[in-house]
């Protein structure tokens, strides 16, 4: 707009200019001419001098017109294509102005001779309008074009940026690793170490917070241990029902505190410990040994039912985190689903884990909060409602999802949870089973 603005302004200073060229130009012809005309006409034999009109030499437009008139008004001398109703009579030296000319007047013997130039106003517009376009033309050409490389001057400057702001955009509130600053403009780089700065103060407390959780957990381990056996060390020592449901009641409520207090390790350790390794391991195994340590505490062996692939499933992802969430989501079926139907844990050749249950159908606002922190199936549910948190936290972090449902496919009751584990895309280190 400001270069539009000032081409406006130099096209009326120019529009000026070239009148004033013009007048000029007006005013020496006729200055040139008198002289001229005055020796011409004096020179004639003739005292009673006739109008005379000059020819053309060559045929050509005529801009400049011109008639010598004596102080009576009576025509002496006019160019060729001079129109004599262009030329109002003469009122002084100088220049005037008409509908459609441009005049001149000057005048010499003491006011005898007197000459009149007329040039057309619409040959001067013209001239100005040529010059303008002249003028506009390059610039309405130039303007799209620079806004065009000034567009992709900063598109292209502004590209690192982008980037550093995308890196920010799809960062998850566990990842807080430094961001990648070297190819910002050295202006922002100051921006850049200060963010930096923050994600390392921000990962330190997150770091302090988890390290404080499961430390606090693994301490508690040995006392809860140790109160557990006096609870039990009294109720077999008393002969007194009321002690001994005391007891009873004090050594549940220790195991309840146990239990919350692993469950607290293993979610400090679903969030702050590396999940991926560089070695690979079968799925199957890590599997068998979850299920058969649940099934030791079980009357029935057959509670728990697993179904594996006859092939080897390796992945990556650490068996202890696989070993994490197979128990989360077993623990959570045997708590809250029937006790006549087994809990089924199935392994598939891509890794997807199952495991479902018989029992009543979650609702569906229910089912889309099961995996918040501490929230459980029910108010009269006994669970720490951390599991299936702890569960979702893991496959997030792998790149996965849990997926709830309930009923199960194909039936009208029951509850389903699955997670897809990695399957390792590339040969690694083989763990030793």
């Amino acid at each position: 707009m400001i270069w539009a603005g000032a081409a406006w302004a130099t096209a009326v200073l120019l529009r000026h200019g070239i009148e004033d060229v013009f007048d000029s130009s007006l005013q020496e012809t006729a200055q040139r001419l008198l002289p001229l005309a005055v020796l011409d006409i004096v020179g004639r034999e003739d005292e009673d001098v006739a109008s005379q009109r000059l020819g053309a030499i060559r045929a050509h437009d005529e801009l400049l017109t011109y008639v010598i008139r004596d102080d009576k008004g009576k025509i002496l001398l006019q160019s060729h294509a001079a129109d004599l109703a262009v030329f109002p009579p003469y009122e002084a030296p100088g220049f005037g102005r008409t509908a459609t000319h441009r005049l001149y007047s000057e005048e010499a013997l003491q006011g005898t001779v007197r000459i009149t130039m007329a040039e057309p106003l619409a040959h001067r517009a013209q001239v100005v309008r040529d010059v303008q376009i002249g003028l506009g033309l390059p610039i309405l050409l130039v303007i799209p074009a620079a806004l065009a490389a000034v567009l992709l001057a900063v598109r292209r400057s502004t590209r690192p940026l982008r980037a550093f702001r995308e890196q920010l955009e799809t960062r998850s509130e566990k990842d807080l690793g430094p961001l990648v600053s070297d190819e910002l403009p050295s202006e922002l780089d100051p921006l850049a170490d200060t963010l930096n700065a923050l994600l390392r103060r921000l990962r330190a407390a997150f770091e302090a917070e988890r390290s404080l959780a499961a430390n606090t957990a693994h301490e508690l381990r040995t006392p809860l241990a140790g109160a557990i056996a006096q609870a039990q060390r009294i109720r077999k020592e008393t002969s007194e029902p009321q002690i001994e449901q005391r007891a009873a009641d004090i050594e549940a409520t220790l195991k309840r505190l146990t239990v919350r207090a692993e469950r607290l390790m293993q979610f400090a350790r679903a969030e702050g410990s590396r999940l991926r390794l560089e070695r690979t391991s079968d799925l199957r195994a890590a599997l068998r040994v979850v299920v058969d340590d649940l099934r030791r505490g079980m009357p029935r062996e057959d509670r728990v039912v697993l179904r594996l692939p006859e092939t080897s499933v390796m992945s990556d992802i650490d068996p202890d985190a696989v070993g994490i969430v197979c128990r989360n989501l077993v623990e959570n079926a045997l708590r809250y689903g029937s006790d006549s139907c087994p809990v089924e844990v199935t392994l598939e050749p891509d890794g997807l884990l199952t495991v479902s249950n018989d029992g009543p159908v979650v609702a569906p606002e229910a089912l889309a909060k099961l995996a918040d922190r501490f929230e459980r199936g029910g108010a009269s549910a006994c669970g720490s409602g951390i599991g299936l948190s702890i569960v979702s936290t893991i496959a997030d972090r792998i790149g996965s999802s849990v997926a709830l449902r309930s009923p199960r496919p194909g039936t009208r009751s029951g509850f389903e949870a699955s997670v897809k584990l990695p399957i390792a895309s590339e040969p690694k280190q083989t763990a030793s089973s």
